[in-house]
């Protein structure tokens, strides 16, 4: 009962979740805000395994800008 309150506590400090589903594969993006900060979390579920990163709010713009110049590579091939 106490790591489900804690799980729950954790989660309580997200401001906007999105949710990509993919195949086999689901993403939840994250912004969430704590003590240090903002950071999007990237979780990756596949089947029951589960996959996180965190990425700091305030570079952000360059992180998506890193995958706007993968996405753009990856058309011109």
């Amino acid at each position: 009962m106490n790591n489900q309150r804690a799980l729950r506590t954790v989660d309580d400090d997200i401001i906007c979740s999105e949710k990509i589903i993919a195949d086999r594969k689901t993403f939840f993006l994250d912004l969430k805000s704590n003590a240090r900060g903002r950071v999007v979390r990237i979780t990756e579920k596949v089947s029951s395994n589960r996959d996180r990163i965190m990425v700091p709010a305030e570079i952000l713009d360059d992180f998506i800008s890193a995958l706007q110049d993968i996405r753009k590579a990856n058309s011109e091939n």
